[in-house]
């Protein structure tokens, strides 16, 4: 993870959080002990702090990898640890390397590295894998037992009938082994800087957004025959059933703002081989378990592609103008070829949101929905679950009924993002009961 914590700005877009690695289990496999868990600090049971939780796991993480590289280890995970280190080393030889030298460098920028390594002359990375070896080796580690601990909740779900639904944040960040390790498929400028940058142009009342992500080299991928992006894929789909693609139009056109522009007014509309590329992922990995993130700038151009490809779009009842007749973002005339969210991570809660409607929008949200509002967390579940979307999906925070306060992410914001966390309590049999009839009730 890396700024803000934000699943968007992570340090690679093939490798699980570290953070996420279960200590419990290291200990079921002997490379922890009881006592290697004391003092478990008192985290905040509402709201992670990431950087406890760093501070507590990875002596953990470093403790169970010496114990790993000790001779007396199960021959057996020796074997799998080998395999999995060359059967995922067109990402990993990269991303753990990237890690070392982070480490090596006080964690700063790869940008600000010694020249030789931020432009990767081979004499030099030589060199520097070979003084890391055991922090390459140790990074190497944690993702072997994050994947192995991955499979394990993977096919733990798939005997009971549940599939995972993943995300792919459609950039990556400056800040990764991604930009790094395959600078050929950014654009970026002789040194490795970024060119360009990512970000979505003003609308009428807003200033538009620079986010600062590296742009991709479309034309040098499509030469290449997407490679990058067919393997970020092929690993994302061992790891989850159904993927959202976040900002789904960056795929058909994407907005460039100039590296040294700080206003995204400044930047322009760029094409990117959208049909092409679908295609070459249709060849490679047949059906596609896409989910297109479709909202916000929707023109007719967005819609041709994505019915192209029969991918179905998002729909969110929060867009709704409730006393507009027909309006598309009403559950009730949601379309079949949709997956509808009761919320999503970049909202308000159900509940966050409708205290905040004025009031003669909630006004017609009770009448359309023939609700007084008193559980209206279930009313909009009830709603979506009801309409004609071939998925339907409810953040925890809605089958909770809570309030702004668990809002996951403000777009735009620094701080306060990320952290929510759910209680062991708030798995209650009340909820799973609602929520299980509501399901049996509407066919789902």
């Amino acid at each position: 993870h890396a700024m803000g914590d934000s699943p968007y700005q992570a340090y690679s877009a093939f490798a699980g959080n570290p953070l996420l690695v279960s200590l419990e289990r290291l200990r079921d496999r002997g490379l922890l002990a009881d006592d290697d868990l004391e003092p478990v600090p008192e985290f905040d049971a509402h709201a992670t702090d990431y950087e406890a939780v760093e501070s507590y796991k990875t002596p953990l993480l470093r403790t169970a990898f010496e114990r790993f590289a000790d001779d007396d280890v199960d021959a057996g995970d020796r074997e799998a640890f080998e395999a999995f280190c060359e059967r995922e080393s067109h990402w990993l030889d990269g991303y753990a390397l990237f890690m070392a030298l982070k480490e090596e460098f006080d964690m700063r920028l790869w940008t600000e590295w010694p020249r030789e390594l931020k432009t990767r002359e081979e004499d030099a990375l030589a060199e520097y894998r070979d003084r890391l070896a055991d922090e390459v080796r140790y990074r190497e580690f944690v993702q072997f037992v994050f994947d192995r601990q991955w499979s394990a909740l993977a096919e733990y779900a798939h005997d009971r009938g549940i599939g995972l639904v993943g995300d792919l944040p459609i950039y990556v960040a400056l800040d990764s082994a991604d930009v790094w390790s395959a600078p050929e498929a950014f654009l970026l400028d002789g040194e490795n800087e970024p060119t360009a940058v990512a970000g979505v142009p003003p609308n009428p009342g807003d200033a538009g957004q620079r986010w600062g992500n590296p742009l991709y080299d479309w034309d040098r991928l499509r030469e290449t025959g997407y490679g990058w992006w067919l393997d970020r894929l092929r690993r994302l789909f061992d790891l989850v059933d159904v993927t959202r693609l976040d900002h789904f139009k960056g795929f058909d056109e994407f907005w460039a703002i100039p590296a040294d522009a700080d206003d995204p007014a400044a930047g322009e509309w760029r094409d990117a081989p959208g049909y092409d590329f679908f295609e070459t992922v249709q060849g490679e990995f047949g059906d596609l378990p896409f989910v297109a993130e479709d909202l916000g700038f929707i023109d007719q151009r967005l819609i041709d592609f994505r019915e192209e490809f029969d991918l179905p779009g998002m729909k969110v009842p929060h867009y709704a103008d409730w006393c507009r007749a027909g309006d598309p973002n009403q559950p009730m005339h949601y379309p079949e070829n949709a997956v509808a969210y009761s919320a999503t991570h970049d909202t308000n809660t159900t509940v966050g949101f409708y205290r905040e409607m004025d009031d003669e929008q909630r006004d017609c949200l009770q009448y359309n929905l023939g609700t007084d509002g008193e559980e209206i967390h279930w009313d909009v579940i009830e709603a979506v679950w009801n309409s004609n979307a071939v998925l339907a999906l409810a953040p925890m925070q809605d089958l909770l009924g809570l309030d702004s306060h668990a809002r996951f992410n403000t777009p735009g914001t620094e701080s306060g993002n990320w952290s929510w966390r759910v209680t062991r309590e708030g798995f209650a049999d009340d909820v799973a009961d609602h929520l299980a009839m509501l399901t049996d009730m509407s066919v789902r």
